[in-house]
């Protein structure tokens, strides 16, 4: 199983910025789908941001405009930047590898890290 780890979570303060990586072991990234989702407490998991391996982007209505993805084949990464962050952002963050149907921009995913707790404060 192609295992993908989260770095970066933490604490910080509405308004503030923070970065999350994916990075992967096991699986060259640049030939993967990859996507990033979160799961606030008690509620489902929701679609943040995703990136295809050809460079289509698509990202969730609550973070455009504030979320970045982006890729770094060379060091087999996946880059989240959050920024002007809001209490609703709060949740574990997932990265994962998946399918990007570009006809429909649907992003199915097979394969999830572990997570990382993002919290933001008022």
């Amino acid at each position: 199983q192609v295992r993908l780890v989260e770095f970066g979570g933490g604490l910080v303060q509405a308004g503030g910025s923070l970065n999350l990586t994916c990075a992967s072991s096991e699986l060259d990234i640049d030939i993967v789908d990859m996507g990033w989702y979160r799961q606030p407490a008690g509620k489902q998991r929701e679609p943040i941001a995703v990136a295809s391996s050809d460079g289509r982007l698509k990202y969730g209505d609550s973070v455009k405009g504030r979320f970045t993805i982006s890729r770094d084949n060379a060091k087999n990464t996946v880059l989240l930047q959050m920024a002007s962050l809001k209490p609703e952002d709060t949740g574990v963050y997932y990265c994962t590898m998946g399918l990007y149907y570009s006809s429909t921009t649907e992003y199915v995913p097979y394969d999830w890290g572990q997570g990382t707790q993002v919290t933001v404060s008022s």
